[in-house]
């Protein structure tokens, strides 16, 4: 059963203020409550389950830190439209400082929508991809909806937020590609080592000044009258014809 003071503190996880103050996220749904529990990096702090879920996990966590709750209390605890029998609250990640040399990053230029982050998190830890650098400006890797997209994925891909120019600059020797509608085809590209690739805002795309200093324009060639990708597709079709293609110079598919 919640008393009011844990209720209330839940609900405020859902502002960044009060997360990184803390340095706890939220995670909901059986499926994501397992996978976190199985990373050493995101420690748990506290479960709250419905009875059900308690029963079949009480020999895998310890009492102390699953509080069996209702239905009700569940809702509203939750962040999900449909709550899902269990609700987690973990420790934020902690990772060694970042170095991209030698490997491909993703930038992320005013991202706003927690489920296009989300899902280019997950994309990226499918890919091997290890760093995501995000505008100071775009959507909290924590906020609920992203950690409930990304499935996980949050425990194992480092996210940065920080200034994108003073960030290229402090890497100038690493190719940055960004990721236009009048940009060279990404499939008619010689074999790349190394690079950040930038995905920029999901209506008004990369800013003037991140599209000055980028050495090199791609773009994801079209054949059909959509006027532009999702944020997260584009991300991943990059990332697999630069890291999964074995050929080069590479051919568009037909």
């Amino acid at each position: 059963m919640l008393v009011k003071s844990q209720i209330k503190y839940i609900q405020t996880l859902g502002d960044k203020k009060h997360r990184d103050k803390d340095g706890v996220f939220i995670a909901e749904g059986p499926k994501l409550i397992k996978e976190l529990l199985e990373e050493k990096n995101v420690p748990l702090v506290s479960l709250f389950a419905l009875s059900d879920w308690v029963e079949s996990h009480h020999s895998k966590i310890p009492s102390k830190q699953v509080t069996e709750i209702s239905e009700s209390e569940l809702a509203r605890i939750s962040f999900l439209t449909t709550p899902n029998e269990v609700l987690g609250i973990f420790r934020k990640p902690v990772f060694a400082e970042m170095n991209p040399k030698g490997k491909f990053s993703l930038v992320l230029d005013n991202l706003q929508d927690p489920g296009n982050l989300g899902t280019i998190v997950r994309i990226a830890d499918w890919f091997g991809t290890e760093y995501i650098i995000c505008s100071e400006d775009s959507v909290d890797v924590f906020n609920p909806k992203v950690v409930q997209a990304s499935m996980g994925s949050v425990s194992r891909v480092q996210t940065l937020y920080t200034s994108i120019p003073a960030f290229l600059a402090r890497h100038q020797d690493i190719p940055v590609y960004a990721s236009v509608l009048d940009g060279e085809n990404i499939f008619t590209m010689n074999r790349l080592n190394e690079g950040m690739i930038i995905i920029g805002n999901e209506s008004r795309g990369i800013g003037k000044e991140l599209l000055k200093i980028s050495r090199h324009k791609i773009t994801i060639p079209k054949r059909g009258r959509a006027e532009s990708l999702n944020a997260a597709i584009a991300a991943g079709i990059i990332l697999s014809q630069f890291l999964m293609s074995g050929s080069s110079p590479r051919s568009l598919p037909e």
